[in-house]
């Protein structure tokens, strides 16, 4: 959660650079004359700049500027895709249907917007064959007919070999 923003006798600063409603530079001055200009505009004095010396203030209404903000953060919640990461597994020894279901699988999650982990296992003695198994992970890559990119190569893991996509 962000600081909460100082405004009107809230500002403890006893001088401040003032910018005026339109965005024009007013210069330097005391709090209180500041505080006199934003009154006569009927507006509110805001503290938008606390670190600098002196702290840069602007005359502005507070409850539009907080509304217009609230409804900012809301839009840009809604852009941001959740990209939860599903996983598929796919055994060493899987037949060419099931693969290409897999595949299949993997496009529509990719088409959703996710990021797509594929683990492929291998089992007793395939893991003496585990060359064979990562030339089987990339080819059943290739299969895969949505554009995609690998996000993270493909690596040894405890069962085997994996890798992540996304689109």
């Amino acid at each position: 959660m962000q600081k909460q923003l100082r405004a009107n006798n809230n500002i403890r600063s006893p001088e401040v650079r003032v910018i005026d409603d339109q965005g024009g530079q007013l210069g330097v001055m005391p709090t209180s004359e500041a505080l006199k200009l934003a009154r006569d505009k009927e507006l509110d004095l805001v503290e938008v700049g606390p670190n600098t010396q002196p702290p840069t203030v602007k005359i502005m209404d507070f409850g539009k500027y907080m509304y217009q903000k609230e409804r900012q953060e809301k839009k840009s919640a809604k852009k941001q895709k959740d990209q939860a990461m599903k996983t598929v597994r796919v055994g060493f020894k899987t037949g060419v249907h099931d693969l290409d279901f897999k595949a299949r699988q993997i496009e529509t999650f990719l088409k959703a917007g996710h990021i797509v982990k594929i683990e492929l296992t291998l089992r007793g003695r395939e893991k003496a064959l585990s060359d064979m198994g990562r030339t089987k992970l990339n080819t059943f890559l290739t299969s895969i007919k949505e554009n995609h990119s690998v996000q993270e190569n493909i690596k040894r893991s405890p069962f085997g070999w994996t890798v992540l996509i996304k689109k």
